[in-house]
Parts: C-alpha cells; structure tokens; sequence
C-alpha cells in the first residue's frame, strides 16, 4: 500500500474520530438547547392583553412584586414562590362558568405534583370584596386545596388587576381595578423559578393539562445540575 495513501488515510480516521468525539456532544447540546420553553416577554405577547405601559418591553420581564391573602388568612408574597415553579390563574368564587373546569383542571394538577415540592399554585380572586377569608376557605375546602401548596387568594383589587394586566399578561380587558372593571380569564400561566413566563395555556381544557406536565418536565431539565 502507498505510504502517502495510509498516512492520509490515518490522519483522516484521525480527524473524524476527533471530530465524533467533539462535535457529536456539541450538536447534541445545541438541539437541546433549541428543547428548550420560549420566556416571554410583553412584546411577545398578545398586546390587548398586555398593559401599554409595558407593552414595548422585549426582554427581562419578571412577574413583579405582590402581597395577597390565602385561604389562611396569611399573607402571600413572592417570597413563598422563592425558587419554585408554579401555575398561576385568575377566577372567582361564585364563578358558574369557566371556573369550574379550571379549578377541576388545576385540582388535577395539584394531586398529580402533590409530592413534588418545586410545584406550587397561585389563584387570584377578581371579586376581592366578596372573597373574603372565610369564602375563600370554604371555596379551598370544596376544590380539595392542599394548603401550602395551593394558595386561593384575596387582596387589593387593584393590585390584582395590575398583576393580570402587566405581571401575568392574562386578560383582554382594559380595566384597572375600578370598581365596575372586570376580568374574567381562562388562562394558565406557567411561571419558572426566575418568576419568568414560560407558557399560557386554556385551563377550561383537560387535554391542556397533559401540554403543561410535559412542559414542566422539560422546564424542570433546565434546574438539573
């Protein structure tokens, strides 16, 4: 055999090896990262459901402080969400509407991560002044709510809506907390351990609730060290 040929040959087998060796991880890093849940911000969003004030923003949103009431009574800030991955959504008690299957949807989901502490729950009442403490505890205690893992809460109405309209991003409407303003939302929002959104979902479907395990598996890989 040729000298010339077999040392090309070497150096060919060489470099492919190299190469598989090397390139192989970095190509299967890259479709990984591609696997990775959009992070939204209110410029990739929907505008009528985002306030204009923040309309324009492009890049480092996250869901802003707050300071509500559970089913305890106990006050509920972003420190109880601190490092957790939570869905959060926007209903009302005496609701007869889409907030029956949401709260079955959300029941669903809460027994399905009941023994995974990195998944919380947050609902936001927007009928505040008739969602009292004690409503809201009769409400959790109906829907199987498992304290500390799923706060039902109350607040300043306009806080609420603030958090809905430029936090949240969850409702078409324009109100600001006003007294006849409304909201009334089927939304879903996935929020990661950043407090960044990272899907939206209808939470009045049950087939959803499949689409928002899979993507928290795949938010949770980001966590894996």
């Amino acid at each position: 055999m040729d000298l010339k040929f077999f040392k090309k040959s070497k150096s060919t087998l060489i470099f492919l090896l190299v190469f598989s060796a090397i390139g192989i991880p970095v190509f299967y890093h890259l479709l990984k990262v591609e696997d990775r849940l959009p992070i939204y911000n209110p410029a990739d969003i929907n505008p009528k459901l985002v306030d204009e004030s923040v309309r324009n923003q492009k890049k480092h949103h996250r869901v802003g402080s707050f300071e509500l009431i559970n089913q305890n009574g106990e006050v509920i800030t972003n420190a109880n969400y601190k490092d957790k991955i939570y869905i959060a959504d926007f209903f009302f008690t005496r609701c007869q509407s889409i907030c029956i299957p949401m709260a079955y949807n959300m029941g669903e989901l809460q027994e399905h991560y009941k023994n995974d502490d990195d998944i919380m729950f947050l609902s936001h009442s927007v009928t505040p002044v008739m969602d009292s403490v004690p409503q809201l505890r009769k409400y959790a205690d109906a829907k199987g709510v498992i304290d500390g893992k799923w706060n039902v809460t109350t607040g300043a109405k306009k806080h609420i809506y603030s958090l809905a309209r430029k936090q949240y991003f969850a409702v078409l409407d324009e109100g600001d907390g006003g007294e006849n303003d409304w909201v009334h939302t089927e939304n879903f929002i996935l929020i990661d351990k950043e407090g960044r959104i990272r899907g939206m979902y209808d939470g009045t479907k049950k087939e959803n609730m499949q689409k928002i395990i899979d993507d928290i598996t795949l938010l949770k890989e980001e966590y894996v060290k």
